[in-house]
């Protein structure tokens, strides 16, 4: 079996999993029309005044900058293991990622983007 059937198959049978499960969670689950399920959920405590609030944007580039760079530690590790077998180009793209890493956490660190306040 060439590569680009083996592909298809694996596409077409992912496809046709997603798409079951789907229609058997719709078929399955349990109906309710009850005007309660429609409201904003806060514990069972009704709630006071707007649920419309606006959080600072400082939270959003906290949080984006963690899981950047999560990630990128995540990156560090399959890296490392192999690290013997790589040859020197292997080395030098490492370096070349962890200069791209300081340039960017020094550019987060001068915009302020850091500080919690």
């Amino acid at each position: 079996m060439s590569n680009s059937a083996l592909f298809s198959v694996v596409l077409v049978t992912a496809i046709f999993m997603v798409v079951a499960a789907l229609l058997i969670a719709w078929l399955l689950a349990p109906k309710s029309t009850n005007p309660v399920k429609g409201e904003p959920y806060e514990c069972g405590i009704p709630t006071r005044g707007t649920s419309w609030s606006q959080f600072k944007v400082g939270y959003y580039l906290f949080a984006i900058l963690y899981l950047v760079f999560d990630v990128e530690t995540v990156l560090l590790f399959p890296w490392a293991t192999i690290m013997k077998d790589l040859s020197t180009q292997g080395l030098v793209c490492m370096a070349f990622f962890f200069i791209i890493l300081t340039f960017g956490l020094a550019y987060a660190w001068k915009k302020g983007a850091l500080k919690w306040k």
